[in-house]
C-alpha cells in the first residue's frame, strides 16, 4: 500500500522565504509577484496549513511559464465608488491581486470606515486567512472570500457543483495574536480524502459521496465532497454560494462549475477567477479602547469557559498560532515530495536549494 508523504526535514522560515521568492523572480516574476505569492505561501507552511504553504510552489512556477497566470502584471482600479471598488488583477498570481485589493479595502475603510474590494481576472490565492490578516495587521477587521473549481455537491445533490470556498475573517486583538477564522464551506478538504486513501482508512461520516452523490466513507469511491453540515448540509451549501455570489456573480467572473481545474492539464490559459476582500474600522463604530476592552473580554470568558475532560476550549486562530511559535522554534516540516521538486527547481534556476534545519521530531 502507499503511504502518505512524511516529513523529511523542517526548514528555517526565513531559508524557505528566501528561497521561494529567488524561485519565482528566476522563473520571470517581477518582484511584486513573487513577494506577493511567497508571503501567502509561508502564511500557510508558518501556521500549518500546509496543504496552502510552500508546497505549492512547484505549482506556481508552472503556471506562470506555461501561460495560465501573469508574471509581470499591471493591477488596476476598474472603478470607484465611496466605500467600494473593483480591481482587474490582470492575470496576476491570486495573492497579488488579493493583497492589492486587500490594501485598497483597507484605505477605503480609513475614510469611510468600511471598504469593500471586488476582484476581477484572478487565479488561485492560496490560504484565504492570509488576506484577512493582512487588514487585521493594520487594525482592521479583514474579511476574504474566493470560489475555486467545484469539488463540492449541493445538499442532496449527486454532482460537484461549488469549490471549496472559503471564507476567512481575522479581527484585531491588542497584545495578542489576531481572532482568525479560515474555514473552507466543504465538511472536510480534498487533500483529506487523498490522505486517507493512501492510509487505507475510512473517511469520517456524512464527509463525502460517491459519483451518485450518496454519502461514503470509502475513500476511494469519493467522487466528490459533502458540504458542511452533514445531515443539514444545506447550511454549507448555503455558504458556498454566498462565497460564490461575491466572488463569481458580483464581479462578473466564472462560477465554480466553469473554472478550469487547479492541476490542469491546462495551465496556459488564464482561469478568469474572482475573488472578494472587505475591511472595517472599529473605531468607527466605537472608540478604540472600548473595542479592544470589549475584544480581551470575549476572549476571556471564552477561553475561560468549561470545556469537557480531556480537551481545551480555543479561540478561532490559536490552534495555528500555537502551531506558527512550534514551527518558529522547530522550523518547518517539508514532506519528500516537496523536496524533490525545490531540488527540481534549484537546478532548473541555479538557485541553492534551502538547507535542512533539523530531522522532524
Amino acid at each position: 500500500m502507499t503511504r502518505p508523504a512524511q516529513p523529511t526535514a523542517r526548514y528555517d522560515a526565513d531559508a524557505l522565504d528566501s528561497f521561494c521568492r529567488a524561485v519565482f523572480l528566476a522563473a520571470g516574476a517581477d518582484e511584486a509577484t513573487a513577494n506577493a505569492a511567497t508571503r501567502a505561501m509561508m502564511h500557510g507552511s508558518r501556521l500549518g496549513v500546509d496543504s496552502h504553504g510552500v508546497r505549492l510552489l512547484g505549482h506556481y512556477v508552472a503556471t506562470m511559464t506555461q501561460g495560465r497566470v501573469n508574471p509581470r502584471p499591471t493591477p488596476r482600479i476598474l472603478s470607484e465608488f465611496g466605500a467600494v471598488a473593483t480591481l482587474d488583477a490582470d492575470n496576476a498570481h491570486g495573492a497579488l491581486g488579493a493583497y492589492r485589493a486587500q490594501e485598497k479595502a483597507v484605505e477605503l475603510a480609513g475614510r469611510f470606515g468600511i471598504g469593500a474590494v471586488a476582484i476581477r481576472n484572478n487565479s488561485h490565492f492560496g490560504p484565504a486567512g492570509a488576506f484577512a490578516l493582512a487588514a487585521a495587521e493594520t487594525g482592521c477587521i479583514g474579511m476574504a472570500f474566493c470560489n475555486s473549481d467545484s469539488f463540492m455537491r449541493l445538499h442532496d445533490g449527486a454532482e460537484r457543483f461549488h469549490g471549496t470556498n472559503p471564507i476567512a475573517i481575522a479581527v484585531p486583538v491588542k497584545d495578542g495574536d489576531p481572532w482568525l477564522f479560515d474555514m473552507a464551506t466543504s465538511a472536510i478538504p480534498y487533500n483529506r480524502v487523498q490522505l486517507y486513501r493512501s492510509l487505507g482508512i475510512p473517511l469520517p461520516e456524512a464527509t463525502a459521496s460517491d459519483p451518485q452523490g450518496h454519502n461514503t466513507t470509502d475513500p476511494e469511491r469519493a467522487e466528490m465532497l459533502a458540504p458542511l453540515g452533514g445531515e443539514f448540509g444545506f447550511k454549507g451549501a448555503g455558504l458556498a454560494g454566498f462565497v460564490e455570489i461575491l466572488s463569481a456573480v458580483l464581479t462578473g467572473m466564472k462560477l465554480s462549475f466553469e473554472i478550469l481545474p487547479m492541476p490542469g492539464p491546462d495551465l496556459s490559459t488564464p482561469r478568469g477567477m474572482g475573488a472578494f476582500v472587505m475591511a472595517i474600522r472599529p473605531e468607527a463604530f466605537l472608540p478604540q479602547e472600548s473595542f479592544q476592552d470589549n475584544m480581551a473580554r470575549y476572549l476571556a470568558a471564552l477561553r475561560g469557559s468549561q470545556a469537557v475532560p480531556g480537551r481545551t476550549v480555543m479561540a478561532p486562530g490559536d490552534r495555528e498560532w500555537a502551531e506558527a511559535e512550534r514551527r518558529r522554534t522547530l522550523g518547518i516540516p517539508i514532506d519528500q515530495t516537496t523536496v524533490d521538486s525545490f531540488n527540481e527547481l534549484a537546478h532548473a534556476y541555479g538557485i541553492p536549494t534551502p538547507v535542512p534545519a533539523a530531522s522532524p521530531p
